[in-house]
């Protein structure tokens, strides 16, 4: 493998086509064609099936561009901080966040730097938390903000977040008037909620499971702004974690407390051993102050919590399966 092969092969997942491809990296199709050909020599697989000018990817290239897309971002980062070497500039900030932080609170915590000088080039790479601590971990990214269970050797814990989970649903639904909506009212009702059965979505079933609701059916998806959504849509009662819900408050939708205890448990890190720079020490700083003003029930833990919350979490969802 050579590095112009791994950039035809992500010139093709992007333009859908080797002819778009082309286009993108100002190279003759004949030329790119030859670089993916040699490419799939060198890896052993197939990564396109071609069929006349149209190609597809199989499944063992949508596999293979999964591990290759952050390695071309981590080049085009090296480039932008080689650049910025050169002339004396700032180096760029690359971070790494779930979608519910990328969304509504982190983008406020930078507005807040913004006063003091962001530097040229901000790269923010929404993914699921896997992906988040693998970006971090290998220094893809500067700065990442995860939900646990997270235990990684490469990683620095810097601060830990728990807040309660909540429900969202339908201005217009009549529970959109309580105080707070009971487990009990999603008994015969549609349950929105995330798709990961190893993170907080484990407890929200083991939850009902105790108090004997059975919904209706379920809904889950694998980020919290589309469960909002759809309850918004009046598809049903969706619970939700708590950044999301108060950081990008959406219109046409009631935010309310539960009555049980689902904590939703979130840190920021950064590469282990890597010197924080005044920005990125900033931002861990920014961060921890949007969410005590933004959400309610915020905690803020110190990393050396860590052991202890995810065993509080876990152990009482275990006992809730054993109860």
């Amino acid at each position: 493998m050579d590095l112009r092969q791994l950039e035809a092969f992500a010139a093709v997942m992007s333009a859908g086509s080797i002819t778009g491809a082309a286009r993108l990296l100002g190279r003759s199709q004949p030329a790119l064609t030859r670089l993916i050909q040699d490419l799939e020599s060198s890896l052993g697989f197939d990564l396109l099936h071609r069929a006349g000018p149209r190609v597809t990817t199989t499944e063992k290239g949508l596999r293979f561009y999964q591990e290759v897309e952050p390695v071309m971002a981590w080049l085009r980062q090296l480039r932008e901080r080689a650049d910025a070497i050169a002339v004396d500039r700032p180096r760029s900030l690359s971070i790494a966040s779930i979608a519910s932080f990328a969304v509504g609170m982190l983008p406020a915590a930078l507005q807040r730097l913004d006063a003091t000088g962001l530097p040229e080039q901000v790269h923010i790479r929404t993914s699921i938390a896997e992906q988040v601590v693998h970006n971090v971990s290998t220094q893809v990214s500067e700065i990442g903000i995860t939900s646990l269970p997270v235990d990684h050797p490469a990683l620095e814990i810097h601060w830990i977040g728990e807040a309660p989970c909540v429900a969202a649903v339908a201005a217009d639904d009549p529970l959109a008037q309580a105080d707070r909506i009971p487990l009990s009212a999603l008994s015969g009702r549609r349950l929105i909620t995330m798709a990961n059965p190893f993170r907080w979505r484990r407890r929200v079933d083991l939850a009902l499971r105790q108090r004997g609701v059975t919904p209706s059916s379920i809904l889950d998806t694998n980020t919290s702004n589309t469960a909002i959504m759809s309850a918004r849509a009046g598809l049903g009662i969706a619970i939700v974690e708590p950044v999301i819900a108060y950081g990008m408050p959406v219109k046409g939708v009631a935010i309310l407390p539960i009555d049980a205890s689902i904590s939703f448990l979130w840190a920021v890190v950064t590469p282990n051993g890597r010197p924080l720079t005044a920005l990125v020490s900033g931002l861990i700083d920014g961060l921890a102050d949007i969410s005590r003003e933004t959400i309610p029930g915020f905690i803020i833990h110190p990393a050396t919590a860590r052991d202890r919350l995810i065993a509080d979490v876990f152990s009482s969802a275990d006992a809730m399966v054993n109860a």
